[in-house]
């Protein structure tokens, strides 16, 4: 079993997650901020004391359809993430560890895990666009979801995730600043028990899913 920590949920609520920068251009990912538990850096999750609620979000998705997170995830192995297309690196690489990953589940288990990526740059994230980039840097069927920048915002610190409005650099690119992390929900109780980091691979999402997926700690 991976460490388990009530730190780490006192700590992503007081002062949220770690950033990562990423941008429309060439930069690379960084991040600041603070490590949210001891734990050694080989292990993928961290198994939390206090789980979180889950975002209170009705936002639009890839079909230009109201989509109201709680209702239509309730119940089910839950991942969410947020990210946007334009990122060059964190984003579309942790979509596709978990795309290589849900390809080696049953197809019973593919059929029940629902992933969800949340946009954090709204303005251009549009259905179409979600519709567009899902497909080829994850999964066709994961969820992908827009709306106003506000809410998206205020749903991912409820979770404690850091969101910060995408800034236009003087050069053109634009950066935004998000925290990086993915968070799963039980399908028992429908709460956040735990938490990966940017670093999680196709490997560590292997071995983990089928234990998620039944609600079980990893």
């Amino acid at each position: 079993m991976r460490k388990k920590t009530g730190l780490a949920a006192a700590l992503v609520v007081a002062a949220g997650l770690s950033l990562s920068a990423c941008s429309s251009g060439d930069d690379t990912s960084a991040s600041s901020g603070f490590e949210v538990s001891a734990q050694p850096r080989t292990e993928a999750a961290t198994v939390l004391d206090r789980p979180f609620a889950k975002p209170d979000l009705v936002l639009t998705d890839t079909r230009g359809e109201t989509f109201d997170l709680r209702e239509r995830t309730k119940g089910r192995p839950t991942l969410i993430y947020f990210g946007y297309t334009h990122c060059p690196d964190v984003c579309p690489l942790t979509m596709s560890n978990l795309a290589i990953a849900k390809k080696q589940l049953p197809k019973a288990d593919q059929d029940k895990l629902q992933v969800v990526f949340v946009t954090t740059d709204p303005e251009r994230d549009t259905s179409a666009e979600l519709a567009s980039w899902l497909p080829s840097a994850g999964d066709p069927s994961f969820i992908g979801l827009t709306g106003d920048f506000t809410a998206i915002q205020a749903g991912a610190k409820s979770i404690g995730i850091g969101i910060d409005p995408p800034k236009k650099e003087k050069d053109g690119t634009v950066v935004s600043m998000h925290g990086a992390q993915v968070v799963a929900f039980s399908p028992r109780t429908d709460e956040g028990y735990v938490l990966y980091g940017e670093d999680t691979t196709a490997d560590d999402w292997a071995k983990d899913l089928p234990k998620l997926i039944a609600g079980e700690k990893p």
